[in-house]
């Protein structure tokens, strides 16, 4: 098992605790990760993409042009496809992107995107994650870590915590329910509490 420092909001040691290999040392699949983000990603497109067919463009109701005698191809409306204005044939209609993804490899992309932040230092232990509720507070704190951007890992998310981080666009904050590959990949860093691990590994797939 990896042994990493346990550090509190002022970056002063405070302990240490072991990660499990099964969840912070497994090899970085990039493949999985590419499924586990085309998947989100899909999953969060709205699919509201739309354009009016023949039956939907306003107007139409009366005849162009006589039927015979212009030289031209007969038509019995203007709101044709084949007329300026006209509907349009086969165009988009809203659907939805999402589809089923197996929880065995949501897990793996789980495991690999941890095991990714760990292999290059980019994770970090803090003893509790605490906050007045205060945006500039937490800002602060963030500021003793060095760190730009970031993804904050609690047990459960906490009211105040939520509150002060929600204003900060380079920083996400949730409980071990939240956590996902997308973010963790895009935030590069994550800060989780000490008392998350045992749920982050539960959540991973692998009984502690």
């Amino acid at each position: 098992m990896a042994t990493l420092t346990v550090y509190n909001w002022d970056k002063k040691k405070v302990g240490d605790v072991e990660l499990p290999d099964a969840v912070f040392a497994q090899p970085v699949r990039k493949d999985i990760l590419h499924t586990v983000v085309r998947w989100q990603l899909a999953c969060r497109r709205q699919g509201t993409a739309m354009t009016k067919t023949k039956g939907l463009v306003s107007g139409g109701g009366k005849k162009p042009f006589k039927q015979k005698g212009t030289g031209s191809a007969r038509q019995g409306s203007s709101r044709s496809p084949l007329m300026p204005g006209g509907g349009t044939m086969f165009g988009p209609e809203p659907r939805s992107y999402a589809y089923s993804l197996p929880k065995k490899v949501r897990q793996a992309g789980l495991r690999s995107a941890l095991s990714f932040l760990a292999k290059e230092g980019r994770l970090h232990i803090v003893d509790e994650l605490s906050s007045t509720g205060k945006t500039k507070e937490l800002a602060k704190n963030l500021e003793n870590f060095g760190l730009k951007k970031a993804v904050l890992l609690d047990g459960s998310a906490n009211e105040k915590m939520t509150r002060a981080a929600r204003n900060l666009p380079k920083f996400r904050y949730y409980g071990t329910e939240g956590l996902n590959v997308y973010d963790l990949l895009k935030f590069d860093n994550a800060i989780l509490a000490k008392g998350s691990i045992a749920k982050i590994v539960e959540r991973c797939g692998v009984e502690g």
